[in-house]
């Protein structure tokens, strides 16, 4: 056999495994993507007729090769749960807009609900969760560009660091977004410097031993906050979406108005709103909320 010919059948061989390799992880990602939750609202819920829809956003992508490519190859929930591109963000904002949807704010919530006046029409409050650059760089210009009032939730020890990923926003560029946006941002605490998982997959803060550790975490939060924008918030997020007994008890004890959680649901006059519930926005469950927003308003 000569040497041209054992490179061609090693190429091939190559090749061979190359192909193998790309059919097993179409498979897998096919596989997972069709196994991950789907966020669309629930069957009761569409059948609301009146309530206030909390939306909740991750990041706010560029419409670039290498976000397109990662959305193409990439199972990781990341890039399919919790990040919506700029496009679509755009138009779901136009949306809102076009449909004359009232966008209010959390302060508008808070005061809607405590009335316990029946909710006539259907509203939607944006939440942002972490404000990563994205959230300020992409989101917050279009939320102004359209005024509607916004929420974003702070990790307060956290910012400008990376994390899965993205690099979250600096103080500096923070209060330049506050600065930009007036009275339509509305600033949460999502901790000081627990938004992270243990080995075993369970949030740092429910786990019962860190419960006094959780406590001062709480209360740094809230100091930073008062440095930082002179305002304590009446407003908690909960990293990962829940937190256990003991955990909420606290909260509830503190002076806070709203503890957002990410339980599906819409938020109407009977709503308890140290447990409120949010809807995660991504290509999934857009098509559902869209649906419930564009019927017939009371």
């Amino acid at each position: 056999m000569s040497k041209t010919t054992r490179k061609w059948i090693l190429a091939g061989f190559l090749l061979l495994v190359l192909g193998a390799l790309a059919v097993s992880v179409k498979r897998n990602i096919a596989f997972e993507l069709g196994n991950k939750p789907s966020y669309a609202i629930s069957t009761h819920d569409e059948k609301k007729p009146a309530g206030i829809m909390v939306f909740c956003y991750h990041r706010i992508l560029d419409d670039n090769k290498t976000v397109k490519l990662d959305e193409r190859l990439s199972p990781n929930s990341q890039f399919h749960d919790f990040n919506v591109n700029l496009s679509d963000f755009k138009k779901q904002m136009a949306t809102l807009a076009r449909e004359h949807v009232k966008v209010i704010s959390t302060a508008q919530m808070v005061q809607m609900v405590e009335s316990h006046r029946r909710i006539h029409g259907r509203y939607v409050v944006l939440t942002f969760d972490d404000i990563d650059r994205t959230t300020v760089d992409n989101a917050a210009p279009v939320m102004i560009k359209h005024h509607f009032p916004f929420t974003v939730s702070i990790i307060t020890g956290n910012t400008g660091a990376y994390r899965a990923g993205t690099k979250l926003a600096t103080w500096p560029q923070i209060l330049t977004m506050r600065k930009r946006a007036g009275d339509l941002a509305t600033f949460a605490v999502h901790t000081n410097n627990m938004h992270y998982l243990n080995s075993a997959g369970t949030p740092i803060f429910n786990v019962p031993r860190n419960f006094m550790r959780f406590k001062r975490d709480y209360a740094t939060s809230q100091n930073v906050m008062q440095k930082k924008i002179d305002a304590e918030t009446p407003i908690f997020t909960y990293p990962y979406g829940s937190g256990d007994a003991q955990v909420q008890e606290f909260l509830e004890r503190q002076p806070l108005e709203v503890i957002y959680t990410l339980n599906t649901g819409i938020v109407d006059e009977n709503t308890d709103l140290k447990n409120t519930p949010r809807v995660i926005i991504n290509t999934n469950s857009w098509p559902s909320v869209h649906q419930w927003l564009k019927q017939t308003r009371l």
